[in-house]
């Protein structure tokens, strides 16, 4: 894997019969994840593989952007759901191992955890660490490169608001 790309479900229902992992897009939601796939597809940034967990809403979230990413191999995953950030590295590299790219669409904190400490060890400045720190709101983006080493380089942080979306929380 030489790239991650991290990408927080939209925005969802408060409730489900179900239970939280039957929560579903708001229409919102959908919007916000259709544009953040536009976005991404536009800076380059398509992934090979994209990982997704099992929660309704974040696999809701691959069908809204994924047309941005006519290639992409999807693999559904139980584990994601709620994962912290060791988990969602673990899974990455391991079923990433031969992708060029990696995408992880999944769930607070541990995408914006995940993303915080991948900025720190790049090195990241003072305005970017600030914006990541503030929020990583729904349909919310990180990109990181990794060199041979595996060391992080930030490739962009990405929130639907600032595209015409509406997502602020």
């Amino acid at each position: 894997m030489d790239r991650l790309i991290l990408f927080r479900h939209g925005k969802a229902e408060r409730t489900a019969p179900g239970g939280d992992i039957a929560r579903r897009l708001t229409d919102r939601g959908r919007r916000d994840a259709e544009i953040m796939g536009g976005v991404l597809a536009t800076q380059g940034l398509v992934p090979d593989l994209a990982l997704v967990s099992s929660a309704a809403r974040t696999q809701e979230t691959w069908e809204a952007a994924s047309p941005a990413f006519p290639g992409a191999r999807l693999l559904v995953r139980r584990d994601l759901y709620l994962a912290d950030e060791a988990v969602i590295v673990d899974l990455a590299e391991t079923l990433g191992r031969s992708a060029g790219t990696v995408m992880i669409v999944g769930h607070n904190p541990g995408l914006h955890m995940l993303t915080l400490g991948l900025l720190r060890q790049g090195g990241a400045g003072a305005a970017v660490m600030a914006r990541a720190q503030d929020k990583f709101a729904t349909s919310s983006v990180s990109a990181f490169t990794f060199d041979a080493a595996g060391r992080p380089t930030y490739d962009g942080l990405f929130h639907a608001s600032d595209h015409g979306g509406g997502a602020s929380e």
